[in-house]
């Protein structure tokens, strides 16, 4: 089943197309170089000494909604992105500097000018769905 809910048949997804599950740990990788790094960002991370747990879930999110395993859900049900997100004040600062971060992740690990595409429009929408405040 694909994204909508549609049966893909011989359709290729995001995930297979990348490569699979590293591509997704070095996009994520790279995006928090520049978290741990950013004035904005690093202070709405409650646990400083330990990333992992942050690594992990977005990167099992991530390869989840490309099409890859459903580890995510399995382990922890559905997404309700927003509604995890709801502790933190997410305002349009917050958001911007998000996309910068993973905008740079993007663009360089992501050289197929398709796939940058697709990735950078799922993350402009995801980081303004998160702005609550």
């Amino acid at each position: 089943m694909g994204r909508t809910g549609v049966l893909l048949v011989d359709m290729p997804m995001l995930y297979d197309e990348v490569g699979g599950k590293e591509f997704f740990v070095r996009l994520v990788d790279r995006f928090y170089e520049g978290v741990v790094q950013d004035d904005v960002l690093w202070p709405l991370y409650p646990d400083h000494d330990d990333l992992a747990g942050a690594r992990e879930r977005l990167t099992l999110f991530l390869i989840q909604y490309w099409g890859g395993p459903t580890t995510y859900s399995d382990e922890r049900g559905h997404p309700r992105l927003r509604q995890r997100h709801f502790p933190f004040a997410i305002g349009e600062l917050e958001r911007d500097r998000w996309m910068l971060h993973m905008q740079a992740a993007v663009d360089e690990c992501a050289t197929d000018p398709n796939i940058h595409a697709q990735l950078t429009e799922y993350m402009t929408n995801a980081a303004q769905h998160m702005v609550n405040r």
